[in-house]
């Protein structure tokens, strides 16, 4: 055994004596060169060293030293990523900017908090050439401009790699393998670290139990080898992300929980294999695959928080349709891929298609909806010579639209780009335990150095160092590390039961404190679709209205239709865009429209009463006539939301500052606005307005800026917002642009999911002081030698279950937020 360990001590010695000349680490003996001037641990640093040699790229290495990063071994996936050298790739991905330079964004695997941002935006000090680097970190999407001159983008991807963050290009279907693939990696991790914790514990239940009624000392020795053997693979494998964190960290001067957690896995593990080779003494690795087994399931949590749906054009995949009807010039119609429609095409739109790309209207004349887009609710009509913008859907006879902008030059693609800058300009998901990390960090290493230094002196270099080690172990900040996402995956379950999904954690942070909230009017405070408001006349012309407009796609048509599910036959019909139809009902003439459009047809004046109540109440008033019975009158509209008044009032109260922006007509956004106790109302507001009236809110106070909308015209505004929250029935843009989803029907949630931010914030402050509580004082406990690294070791989990207990209580407790 103790020749053993001379050996093993002797060996590390000659190792250390001779460093990489690329990456600094020791070279093994086997590749150790006699009388080489230059050594290299593995043959990817004898690559990379000769390349930035050769290329007058020394330059690398000084960069290095000025952040004092510390040396690591190259390392990639083995993908050389010569494909984003490829003409084809830089055409279609790559933007040439004005001042030279060139801009591209790139998928990362692996990142997962804000210390990843920060070591990704820091690409420039290690990849000479590079001029920015930010990435998003939920979507995990970083936007790299560089010079083309000075680098190549396969080395910036390379870099990438190497730093610990596979490089993908930026598009739907390839980004949502490589999130699948990541996702596999986290379960398997998961499922590994668990697997070695239960045979470990299984091993130290034997060993403990030894302590207590004797156990043969060759079983001892085998059991407690065994235990290291499984708690070495569990540090290598599944817990070298925390490694690799930790290393990441030190390389960009950026302390985040990855270098505690490492430190103390490190300084557990080195012990614990010390007293295994010597045969004596406390080992913890028990402790330590528990650990890592917990830590990595509070991650899952985390990267599932922090999930993005789909990237910029998925976004857009959602709003336009995958093929069009292209128009030949001998008149002949055929159905292509979109990728076909080019700029001067002429398309042909069917009633209730979407309009494929923006253009003028060449042949036909109805109405398109264009409430995705511009929140209008009401329908617009269009003719020879009208504009339609892509995404709009015809609701009338068919038209011929000459293409005006395909692709990016959409309307829409503006504003999804848009929706994307306005997500890059947030500031990264920073969690509580992540800004006091660095105080943290300090704070225990200082203390381990004073216990270390105070022991020796006071008694020798052994006990300094099992003092030192249990400060480490019990100061782990694995409770600290559980506390945010445990708390956050027990605010989720909550929020599921209200049918509510929250993609981001610090949207439920923000909404904790009271601040500005912007209310889209149509969907939102509204129902977002024509409804019967009431109906004066004859009960029978209520059949036949609906009769008359039963093949229409018009949504006033549609709610006139739902009001009759009986009606009789009519036949005849002509339907006269912008106007009304008329036809005949049961052998009679009859007409539906607008009131002028009936008064002629009829010959008989509509009641003018009805129709001027209806426009003073912000209806749409629509005339129905029959032969023999007379006229009536509908008043349509999008009906106020039954709770809109009490959730707003509700809201008031809670000391929110609620207002209300749509492209709406003024006059009936300020109606709505009245009827629910809004008094800030804006109409005829654009989607870019609505982005910048959310920005300026956000810049005039610190407090919180919540935009909810369920439109595309609302996608830009939900980006830009501090949080954003689309409601039911809304857009899948969105949907992806929003930071919470509210999936029941109802402005009523908005008031149960501030409750909820508000509860789960009170529920992370408690779980984090108790694990600063219990860090204080067991770290005092160990200074003063009063624990030993055993009794540590069997603590430090007791400190996560704890952590654990008080995040589910009220769950427990209070199954609702009311």
């Amino acid at each position: 055994m103790s020749t053993l360990a001379v050996e093993t001590s002797a060996g590390r010695r000659a190792r250390a004596a001779c460093s990489c000349s690329h990456c600094g680490l020791p070279v093994p003996a086997g590749l150790f060169e006699e009388g080489a001037a230059e050594q290299f641990c593995c043959a990817g640093c004898r690559t990379v060293w000769g390349v930035l040699h050769a290329g007058g790229l020394e330059q690398y290495y000084r960069v290095r030293a000025a952040v004092e990063a510390p040396s690591e071994r190259a390392r990639t996936t083995g993908a050389r990523y010569e494909e984003l050298d490829d003409p084809a790739f830089r055409t279609a991905s790559v933007r040439e900017l004005e001042d030279g330079s060139a801009e591209t964004d790139l998928l990362l695997e692996g990142v997962h908090c804000a210390a990843c941002v920060w070591l990704v935006e820091r690409l420039g000090r290690v990849t000479p050439g590079v001029i920015e680097s930010r990435v998003h970190v939920r979507t995990r999407i970083a936007r790299v401009r560089f010079d083309p001159e000075r680098v190549a983008l396969s080395r910036i991807a390379r870099a990438l790699d190497s730093l610990g963050y596979p490089v993908h290009p930026a598009r739907g279907q390839a980004a949502r393998d490589a999130r699948t693939r990541e996702d596999r990696r986290h379960l398997i991790r998961v499922a590994v670290a668990g697997a070695l914790a239960g045979n470990i514990m299984l091993l130290a239940v034997a060993l403990y139990g030894g302590e207590i009624a004797g156990i043969d000392p060759l079983w001892d020795g085998v059991f407690r080898w065994v235990s290291m053997g499984l708690g070495v693979v569990s540090l290598a494998w599944p817990g070298r992300v925390f490694f690799r964190g930790a290393l990441a960290a030190l390389r960009t001067r950026t302390a985040h929980l990855d270098l505690p957690i490492a430190i103390a896995l490190l300084a557990g593990g080195a012990w614990g294999v010390t007293n295994t080779v010597r045969g004596t003494g406390e080992i913890y690795f028990d402790s330590l695959a528990v650990l890592v087994f917990l830590l990595l399931v509070g991650r899952w949590v985390q990267h599932r928080q922090q999930r993005a749906a789909a990237d910029e054009v998925g976004l857009m995949l959602t709003l336009t349709p995958t093929s069009a009807v292209l128009v030949a010039e001998d008149g002949s119609t055929r159905r292509a891929p979109i990728e076909s429609v080019a700029v001067g095409s002429l398309v042909e739109v069917g009633p209730g298609e979407v309009v494929p790309a923006d253009g003028v209207v060449e042949v036909g004349h109805g109405a398109v909806d264009e409430s995705l887009l511009t929140g209008e609710s009401a329908p617009v009509s269009v003719r020879a010579g009208s504009p339609v913008a892509a995404g709009s859907v015809n609701m009338t006879t068919v038209l011929r639209v000459r293409v005006a902008a395909v692709g990016e030059g959409t309307r829409v693609a503006r504003l999804m780009r848009l929706v994307a800058e306005a997500s890059e300009r947030k500031s990264p998901i920073v969690q509580l335990t992540d800004r006091i990390a660095g105080r943290f960090v300090l704070v225990v290493l200082t203390l381990a150095l004073v216990t270390t230094v105070i022991w020796t002196v006071r008694a020798d270099a052994h006990t300094a160092l099992e003092h030192a080690t249990a400060l480490l172990i019990i100061t782990c900040p694995c409770a600290l590390g559980l506390a945010t996402p445990m708390a956050m995956s027990v605010a989720l379950g909550r929020a599921a039961r209200m049918r509510t999904l929250v993609k981001s954690a610090a949207a439920l942070e923000a909404l904790a404190r009271p601040g500005a909230m912007v209310l889209d009017k149509t969907g939102t405070v509204t129902e977002g679709r024509m409804s019967a408001a009431w109906f004066e006349g004859d009960d029978r012309l209520r059949g036949i209205a609906a009769a008359l407009e039963e093949r229409s796609a018009h949504p006033i048509g549609r709610a006139i239709v739902a009001e009759a599910p009986s009606r009789p036959a009519a036949v005849a019909c002509e339907h006269l865009s912008g106007r009304g139809v008329r036809g005949r009902v049961d052998g009679g003439l009859a007409a539906v429209g607008s009131p002028e459009f009936v008064a002629d047809e009829s010959g008989v004046a509509v009641d003018a009463d009805a129709v001027r109540r209806a426009l003073d109440a912000g209806l749409t008033p629509v005339a129905v006539w029959a032969e023999g019975i007379g006229s009536g009158v509908f008043a349509i509209g999008d009906r106020v939301r039954d709770d809109a008044a009490e959730a707003v009032s509700a809201l008031r109260a809670m000391g929110w500052s609620v207002r209300m922006a749509s492209g709406d007509d003024p006059a009936v956004v300020g109606k709505v606005a009245a009827a629910v106790g809004v008094t800030d109302a804006e109409g005829r507001v654009s989607p870019e307005g609505k982005a910048d009236l959310v920005t300026r809110l956000c810049a005039a106070s610190d407090r919180p800026v919540v935009m909810v909308g369920d439109g595309v015209n609302d996608a830009a505004a939900l980006a830009a917002a501090t949080v954003g929250i689309a409601v039911h029935g809304g857009a899948e843009a969105s949907l992806e642009a929003a930071d919470i989803y509210i999936s029941e029907p109802g402005v009523r949630p908005l008031v149960e999911l501030v409750r909820l931010a508000r509860s789960t914030k009170r529920t992370i402050r408690i779980c984090l002081g108790a694990s600063l509580t219990y860090n204080a004082i067991g770290a005092t406990l160990a200074m003063c030698g009063l624990m030993s690294a055993l009794l540590a070791a069997v603590i430090m989990p007791i400190s996560s279950l704890v952590v654990v207990s008080i995040a589910v209580r009220p769950l427990k407790k209070r199954g609702g937020v009311r």
